[in-house]
C-alpha cells in the first residue's frame, strides 16, 4: 500500500484525494481496534457533509462508533459493497473497505490532516 496519498485524521480515518474528490475510510488500526464490524450506517448519495463532524456510525460486536468527514462536501458516492459485506472493513481497509466519496468543498482542510509519519507516531508506531 501508497500511504503517501493518503491523509490521516486523529479519529482514525484516512482520505485519498483524485482531483476535487475525497475516498474516505478507516484505518487497519481503528478496524482492530473495533473488532468485527458487522453494519455500517453511511450518509446517503447528495448529503452534505462537514469536516470533523459525524456522518455515520460503525458497528462492530463490542462497540459503535462515529465515522467522521475528514473534509467538508457532498457526498458523490457509497461503497454499497459494505451491505452485505461490513467484515471488508476489517479484511481491506485501504481498498475494497472504503466508505464514501465526498466531492470537496473546502481544499485548505486537508492542510490539517496528518501525513502517514505523523499518524503513525501519533499511534505509537
Amino acid at each position: 500500500m501508497d500511504f503517501k496519498n493518503l491523509k490521516f485524521t486523529k479519529e482514525h480515518e484516512w482520505v485519498r484525494v483524485d482531483g476535487d474528490e475525497a475516498t474516505i475510510g478507516i484505518t487497519d488500526f481503528a478496524a482492530g481496534e473495533l473488532g468485527d464490524i458487522v453494519y455500517v450506517e453511511l450518509p446517503k448519495v447528495g448529503a452534505n457533509v462537514t469536516a470533523m463532524q459525524s456522518m455515520g456510525t460503525i458497528e462492530a460486536v463490542k462497540t459503535v462508533a462515529d465515522l467522521f468527514a475528514p473534509v467538508s462536501g457532498v457526498v458523490t458516492a457509497i461503497n454499497g459493497a459494505l451491505e452485505q459485506g461490513p467484515d471488508l472493513v476489517n479484511t481491506d481497509p485501504f481498498g475494497d473497505g472504503w466508505f464514501v466519496r465526498v466531492k470537496i468543498s473546502n481544499r485548505k482542510e486537508l492542510d490539517g490532516l496528518m501525513d502517514h509519519a505523523a499518524y503513525q507516531a501519533m499511534i505509537g508506531k
